[in-house]
């Protein structure tokens, strides 16, 4: 398997040099419907369907109530997530309320499995000019993953469109989960 991506030459108009610039987003496919994840699951475990489902709707339920309680929950062989918050900061106590949470949100923490298995998957671009025609693919990748982990350690990725990082008009700065 590859993952596919699309560069998409597109005119940016804010950092120092406005222009147009390759920008890179994944080629997403359609959403697996709920009924083929469980058909393949039951298949590859050797229990029915409806085994199956009612596992996955048990889990699904489970992880719902335990992270609502502020638990970390493992996912297996995928990661853990938790919910977590984005809010103003005050100085005083009596300033602190609920208005100041400003959105909620998941966060998903990959297992190193995961981040493996990430790292080996290659990468397919195919690069269009403004006008939509394929002027160039491009198959090969250094293999690196993000790690929001350690996202305190390292800068943030630049958003100058020149370096070839960050956010994007149309793929955000990954900051949407």
């Amino acid at each position: 398997m590859a993952i596919k991506v699309n560069a998409r030459e597109t005119e940016l108009k804010i950092g120092k040099k406005p222009g147009y610039y390759y920008v890179m987003t994944p080629d997403l496919y359609t959403a697996l419907k709920t009924q083929k994840v469980i058909r393949e699951a039951a298949l590859r475990s050797g229990v029915s369907q409806g085994v199956m489902q009612a596992c996955w709707d048990a889990a699904g339920e489970v992880i719902k109530a335990w992270a609502t309680e502020g638990h970390s929950v493992a996912l297996p062989g995928l990661g853990t997530m938790r919910f977590a918050l984005r809010s103003k900061a005050v100085a005083d106590v009596n300033e602190v309320k609920t208005d100041l949470i400003k959105s909620r949100r998941i966060v998903f923490t990959p297992s190193v499995d995961l981040k493996d298995e990430l790292a080996n998957t290659s990468i397919q671009i195919t690069c269009y000019d403004r006008n939509g025609k394929i002027v160039k693919r491009v198959s090969t990748d250094a293999g690196e993953v993000e790690d929001p982990e350690n996202d305190n350690q390292n800068p943030s990725p630049s958003t100058d469109p020149t370096t070839g990082g960050g956010g994007t008009p149309s793929g955000g700065t990954g900051d949407e989960g």
